[in-house]
């Protein structure tokens, strides 16, 4: 349970370089969206798997830098540049990286993704 909200990041890329699925999609709540690339927003649990899946093939740690972690209430915004880069499923070399903006929600499991935008400020 993330307690702390600018722990929420290190937490998250913490499973994404274990290549912990189904830790990563504990993060979230039922129904979070997911932007696996700017203007496409999925929300279906088998879709935000799918796309996390995909991202995960590629084999390569996630490097993760916290700008801000901003709170009101149980809502936060959390912002964070990230980088990857590794290896497609066809073999093809993939560089990513981008400056996430993602709002999150404080219940009584801690702090849990509402949206997930890694691609935030594209």
């Amino acid at each position: 349970m993330i307690t702390n909200l600018s722990d929420f990041h290190p937490t998250w890329a913490q499973r994404f370089n274990d290549r912990d699925l189904d830790g990563m999609l504990a993060l979230g709540e039922e129904g979070a969206a997911f932007v696996p690339q700017p203007g496409n927003v999925i929300s279906a649990a088998g879709d935000v798997r799918a796309a996390l899946e995909w991202f995960l093939s590629l084999n390569a740690p996630i490097k993760l830098e916290v700008r801000h972690a901003i709170e009101t209430g149980d809502l936060g915004l959390v912002v964070a540049d990230w980088e990857l880069s590794g290896t497609d499923p066809d073999g093809a070399p993939v560089e990513l990286k981008g400056s996430t903006a993602d709002v999150v929600r404080r219940g009584a499991e801690g702090w849990k993704l509402v949206i997930d935008n890694p691609f935030g400020t594209a």
